[in-house]
């Protein structure tokens, strides 16, 4: 299998990392953070410029016709960087299922408005008492042309910002995905404050309406999709904390280098550079894992293995990689007018997101024990 990057797939890592460290330095991200919606929106539009919030769409629609291999490159720089824009709610949580079961007119009507800037949309796949967005506690009911909405999601990212945010409900003894209008009537956003201070809502569904023209994938096959969007994102997941870990252990080097002490580079120390080591390796056990995860999914394998032991090494790598370079760092470690508590915060929220390491321990023993293997 080769994994070496095509020149078109260095070029867009390229591109996105010189936006992004041009534009997300650590005192802009001071500014923003102070702000209420804790979002870029210069940022956002620079890579919408760059045609870079179209990479996984078809050029029909105005994107460049790239793919999920493509979308998990930008994460990974957006990870690398900590920058606060929407790309995960907007062009995974929802951009990718409509471009994967949208009809032509919703694909229209959204993908190439994602790809200039103008529309940031969410998905709201975490619900209280339903682990699996394919097995929702949402209920949908069918009223005239459309259906009446009634649950509880939370952890719902950029929803305040969000023109739709994708549900899934159960009707009857089917699931259906949902483009919900979180200011109609009947639907009620409610802040959390998450591990990263990102703003993130709960969506309280009370006899919301959805029109046809926002039923995304009808009740009979909308399970499979909700299960083709969870594995999806959870491998988006992965390929953020990818590149915040990388970039942690990279400022952790750069440090130990130059911070002397009994006139030696820290580093120099066997504890420091052992322990670096074993971050390496943990960082090169996500990279292995994602690569694992984003072949399945393109070739179209059963993938629920390979995702949950990419989440698995995502969630317990990313976890042992931050602390292990606030610790090697010191009190600047955890000093908030230095950048690395940022990827400390970032790896403990991705870490938890659609399930931690120990849940994804439990599916891959489940899945052993069931016979199944990747």
């Amino acid at each position: 299998m080769d994994w070496s990057w095509s020149e078109d797939q260095q070029a867009l890592r390229e591109l996105a990392r010189k936006i992004l460290e041009e534009q997300v330095t650590h005192e802009r991200l001071k500014q923003i953070e102070t702000s209420e919606d804790r979002v870029d929106r210069q940022v956002w539009q620079e890579l919408a410029k760059a045609n870079l919030l179209g990479v996984p769409f078809d050029e029909a629609f105005g994107g460049s016709g790239m793919g999920f291999l493509e979308l998990c490159i930008l994460l990974e720089e957006i990870g690398r960087a900590v920058a606060p824009v929407p790309v995960y709610a907007t062009l995974v949580l929802a951009g990718l299922p409509i471009a994967r079961f949208g009809s032509d007119a919703q694909k229209k009507r959204f993908l190439p408005r994602i790809a200039s800037g103008e529309l940031i949309l969410s998905g709201a796949l975490s619900e209280p008492l339903a682990e699996l967005p394919e097995e929702p506690g949402a209920v949908a009911r069918k009223d005239g042309a459309g259906f009446v909405l009634d649950g509880r999601k939370g952890l719902v990212p950029a929803a305040q910002l969000a023109e739709r945010v994708l549900v899934p409900a159960r009707v009857g003894a089917g699931v259906g995905l949902f483009l919900v209008d979180p200011r109609a009537a009947g639907a009620l956003l409610v802040r959390q404050e998450v591990t990263d201070y990102e703003p993130q809502f709960v969506l309280e569904l009370r006899g919301a309406r959805v029109a046809a023209e926002d039923v995304l994938v009808a009740p009979e096959r909308g399970a499979e999709a909700a299960r083709w969007l969870r594995q999806h994102a959870t491998a988006a997941l992965c390929a953020m904390a990818l590149g915040a870990s990388e970039r942690a252990l990279q400022m952790t080097a750069k440090y130990t280098t130059e911070r002397r002490q009994f006139d030696r580079p820290i580093g120099s120390f066997q504890a420091v550079h052992q322990r670096a080591a074993d971050c390496y390796i943990d960082v090169e056990a996500i990279r292995l894992s994602l690569h694992r995860v984003v072949h399945c999914l393109a070739e179209g394998e059963d993938a629920e293995e390979a995702v949950a032991i990419a989440k698995f090494w995502a969630s317990e790598g990313g976890n042992r990689i931050t602390y292990a370079a606030q610790h090697l760092h010191g009190g600047i470690g955890i000093d908030l007018d230095y950048p690395l508590h940022r990827y400390y915060l970032w790896a403990r929220q991705l870490s938890m997101t659609l399930g931690g390491a120990t849940r994804q321990l439990v599916r891959i023993g489940e899945g052993l024990a069931a016979g199944r293997s990747a």
